[in-house]
């Protein structure tokens, strides 16, 4: 009886996780914090620049810049959900985070990066219906079905992650509490936990199967058709679509390449030092990437832009006069 009862203390005992971060020298560790941080600030100002441009420009307020607004909005509050507290690990002012604290930002952290597998597939399905079928596209894509297409992302990244969350909720941990990442990760919990880790690992295969893989045959058969496929007669809009799509499906090819490696298996018992570095593509560089991707090479978006600061510009003016 004893026994049992000191099996069960022992079972309950891990109440916080410590966070490793990147364990290195002191220079590397202060490069590393300013990377994270530069980035962050950076991804920070250029998703809520686009947030906002959007928004006061009533030419932008198509399907399309509806749903970048969307990715803007993911992205903000997807990079937030794991950075600070990463920077707050650099500084070494907390490395310990709550049980109910690691559970909060791991299911944060993937229910948006769901959501954004979901977006991109819904973008990528928005720019074939505007490439292809240009004369059809207002009708088919309006604001009730943009509407709809986006808020069914939404729900779906928020609603499938619950069930690993619920999962993690009933695992045990007993031994060491260090996470060795620099946010609650899938993996962690399954390495540190000392129960049956098989139904949260095949729970977290098979959604990386559904969401992953289904939303990237998704992404690239709509590319597919626009470039091969259809083959669009003339050179001028065959230069249009390729303009168009090359530079997203760059950072399309970054972040489904990155996750793929580190969620489409059957094990999460893996390097964890080379699953941190990958992490890093696609919970740093790919949020830092997306805006400045849709937009460099998006004259709607550059008109726009000139045009805010022409008329800021004018407005200054005509105060000073």
């Amino acid at each position: 009886m004893g026994e049992n009862n000191d099996r069960a203390q022992n079972l309950t005992r891990v109440i916080e996780f410590i966070l490793l971060g990147f364990p290195r020298s002191q220079y590397l560790q202060m490069f590393i914090f300013m990377f994270f941080l530069i980035t962050y600030i950076l991804t920070l100002l250029g998703n809520v620049g686009i947030i906002i441009l959007v928004i006061t420009n009533c030419c932008l307020h198509i399907p399309m810049y509806f749903y970048l607004c969307n990715l803007s909005f993911l992205e903000i509050w997807y990079t937030t959900a794991s950075i600070p507290k990463t920077l707050a690990i650099f500084l070494r002012r907390s490395r310990s985070i709550s049980f109910i604290g690691c559970i909060l930002q791991m299911y944060f952290v993937f229910a948006c990066g769901c959501t954004e597998y979901f977006l991109l597939s819904v973008m990528a399905y928005n720019r074939y219906l505007a490439i292809c079928y240009p004369l059809h596209y207002s009708t088919i894509m309006d604001g009730h079905l943009s509407s709809k297409l986006a808020a069914g992302s939404w729900l779906c990244g928020f609603v499938i992650i619950f069930i690993p969350t619920f999962l993690i909720t009933r695992l045990s941990f007993c031994g060491p509490n260090v996470i060795n990442h620099f946010y609650c990760n899938i993996d962690a919990w399954i390495v540190l936990s000392c129960t049956n880790t098989y139904d949260i690992e095949m729970a977290a295969f098979i959604i990386s199967i559904i969401v992953i893989l289904g939303s990237c045959v998704i992404t690239f058969l709509s590319y597919i058709y626009i470039i091969i496929i259809l083959r669009i007669p003339s050179v001028q809009g065959q230069q249009k679509a390729f303009s168009t799509c090359s530079s997203h499906l760059a950072v399309v090819i970054i972040w489904y390449g990155s996750t793929i490696f580190l969620f489409v298996k059957p094990s999460k018992w893996t390097c964890l030092e080379m699953t941190k570095i990958v992490n890093i593509l696609n919970t740093i560089v790919t949020p830092l990437l997306n805006p400045f991707i849709y937009t460099l090479r998006n004259k709607e978006v550059k008109d726009a832009f000139r045009s805010s600061l022409y008329w800021g510009t004018r407005k200054n003016m005509c105060h000073i006069i």
